[in-house]
């Protein structure tokens, strides 16, 4: 293969694509960006709306203790807001809604979740640094979050509350969800299951999480190219072309994958990918929930709500006023449960809650159903880590992969994503050198 298109082609143009095409382009590499969509970003996505301002559908939240996103808010100088905080909590237990204060349904909460977090520092003394996974973290990779929590011995009130409160954290069925990742994000928190909390949903960049996606793309000279899927990477000795769904084909001396964990097996790539990997891809990561965006009649006050995971909503909180109407956001496990583009069915699911509660528009994106997502945020399910770590440690021919579904640190964040673009390019370029 004698010419080449670029020195990189970037597959996905999310946080870690276009993060890479950054740290690449400005060391002297010539980059193309392809994604499939009609804009980058992924899984976020700042979007006017009709319920009256622009929401962010996907990833939202940051938050100082996440260094890789935070060192970029800082560097742009982007203005920060926050979610409010609640007042007036709400939880299901016994088929009835309890109604305190948010310190009290925290109360509840803390003594089940300090024990399922219990020893997260000893598990993950680093967690930005797991690999390899170490003897210790893989005796206990088999086990779910619901496990952990069924061998408490809570009463019903806090099995509730705890068993919701690791749906919300997986967008999906704790008893899918591998209690290694819970571990591993608690460790980042220092073992603090509340800083935790408060890093997941509480401060949001005022521009929109658009405005740091343009800003990084701004420091890019990489060319991006949109509605443009791939079906293909063929590597070797020579080179490798990427090939498009619709006949083209794009050469280049590397290539930087970042598509999310559940949609990795519908590029055929030459060499295949490990073969442990490639079990993952097909069996799944955790993630099957969705969320959605209320505009509710009237003034709900600063509330939050959080029940199990059987309920089609199980979490939600107040955003802020609409003239003379409140917003809330919402959070449900399973996706297929609820259609959130459908209002009455919302209007349904938030009257579990709030019986009067009177809904008058919604938003929403179907993540699970995107055929170019897979998944909401990534969260890995039992015996999942090993195989997904160590894929990421070497090129597959000339094929790195990279996204926030393989990060170390904070993977299913914003942060994860920018962290696995930077080392993933540090990598490439080594490679363009040798």
């Amino acid at each position: 293969m004698s010419r080449f298109a670029a020195d990189v082609v970037v597959v996905g143009g999310g946080f870690a694509g276009i993060t890479a095409a950054r740290e690449l382009t400005q060391r002297g590499a010539s980059v193309i960006v392809v994604e499939a969509r009609d804009r980058l970003g992924g899984r976020t996505w700042t979007r006017p709306s009709a319920l009256g301002k622009s929401l962010e559908i996907g990833g939202t939240w940051v938050h100082w203790s996440q260094p890789h996103v935070w060192a970029e808010v800082e560097r742009f100088g982007l203005p920060l807001t926050s979610s409010p905080s609640p007042t007036t909590a709400l939880w299901r237990a016994g088929g009835q809604v309890r109604r305190g204060t948010a310190e009290e349904m925290f109360a509840l909460l803390d003594p089940g979740m300090s024990a399922v977090l219990a020893g997260s520092a000893e598990v993950f003394p680093n967690p930005f640094r797991i690999h390899p996974v170490t003897d210790a973290v893989k005796s206990i990779d088999h086990l779910t979050i619901a496990e952990k929590i069924e061998a408490l011995g809570l009463d019903e009130e806090q099995h509730a509350l705890v068993e919701g409160m690791w749906a919300l954290n997986f967008s999906g069925s704790p008893t899918v969800a591998a209690y290694t990742q819970g571990l591993r994000w608690c460790a980042l928190t220092g073992g603090n299951w509340r800083l935790l909390f408060e890093a997941c949903a509480t401060y949001k960049l005022a521009g929109g999480t658009k405005s740091l996606l343009d800003a990084i793309a701004a420091q890019s000279t990489a060319q991006v190219r949109l509605n443009s899927r791939v079906r293909g990477i063929i590597s070797d000795t020579e080179g490798a072309r990427v090939e498009l769904s619709t006949g083209e084909v794009l050469t280049a001396r590397q290539v930087v994958v970042t598509l999310p964990l559940n949609i990795l097996s519908s590029i055929e790539f030459a060499p295949a990918l490990p073969s442990a990997l490639a079990a993952v891809a097909r069996e799944g990561q955790a993630s099957t929930g969705c969320k959605v965006w209320v505009r509710v009649r009237g003034s709900v006050g600063a509330v939050a709500a959080l029940g199990p995971s059987s309920c089609p909503l199980n979490f939600f909180q107040y955003e802020g006023d609409l003239d003379d109407d409140s917003l809330i956001v919402a959070f449900g496990a399973d996706a297929r449960k609820i259609d959130v583009t459908d209002q009455r069915a919302v209007e349904t699911a938030l009257r579990q809650w709030i019986p009067d509660l009177e809904v008058v528009a919604v938003d929403g994106h179907d993540w699970v159903a995107d055929a170019l997502s897979g998944e909401t945020w990534p969260m890995l399910r039992p015996n999942q880590l090993e195989a997904v770590h160590n894929a990421t440690r070497s090129a597959r021919g000339r094929v790195r992969l990279a996204g926030s579904d393989y990060a170390e640190g904070w993977a299913g964040f914003i942060d994860g994503a920018i962290e696995s673009g930077k080392k993933v390019a540090v990598e490439t370029l080594a490679a363009l050198h040798h």
